[in-house]
């Protein structure tokens, strides 16, 4: 047996070398971390109850019952995927600042096209596509208020963040 370390040290002791440094999240703006609270407001907002069945013949996606609540986990099929989605978009670009990653586009703006997506999901199925028969018996709930304010956080994050942080765009031709 030689003194010389073996291949499987010598890669553990490479991969230990060339990991990344620690977080810091001292990276991260006032735009950012309100993106983020604004995020976990949404994530939490569609456990919350979002309809409410008026009468005893009104149904919301097999549920039916007079005062019965539903929150959009319940209610709504593909829309909450989209809604967590959503919420998990600023948890992504704050993980991305705070272990240095490089980014293709600018900070922030990402983040607002997915707010600003979230609002008109939000928006949509509650006051012009509200599900359930008959629509008239369907009102809406707390959740649907809280969701809402979830995802005007996160687009008012971006904003913050893009003010702060914006660079004067030329337009196409211009040097």
């Amino acid at each position: 047996m030689s003194g010389a370390p073996s291949s499987s040290t010598s890669a553990s002791r490479s991969a230990i070398e060339s990991a990344p440094e620690r977080m810091d999240f001292s990276k991260l703006e006032r735009g950012e971390i309100v993106a983020v609270l604004g995020g976990a407001l949404l994530a939490v907002s569609v456990f919350l109850s979002w309809y409410k069945l008026g009468n005893q013949f009104a149904t919301l996606n097999g549920h039916r019952g007079a005062g019965k609540h539903l929150s959009a986990w319940e209610a709504l099929q593909v829309i909450r995927i989209l809604l967590l989605l959503a919420a998990i978009a600023p948890l992504i670009l704050a993980w991305i600042i705070v272990r240095e990653h490089a980014l293709s586009w600018p900070r922030g703006e990402l983040t607002a096209v997915v707010a600003i997506t979230a609002i008109t999901l939000i928006v949509v199925r509650g006051l012009i596509i509200k599900p359930g028969t008959p629509s008239g018996e369907v009102s809406l709930d707390y959740g649907w208020f809280v969701s809402l304010v979830g995802g005007i956080v996160i687009l008012v994050g971006a904003v913050i963040h893009r003010s702060q942080f914006d660079t004067v765009r030329k337009p196409p031709g211009v040097l």
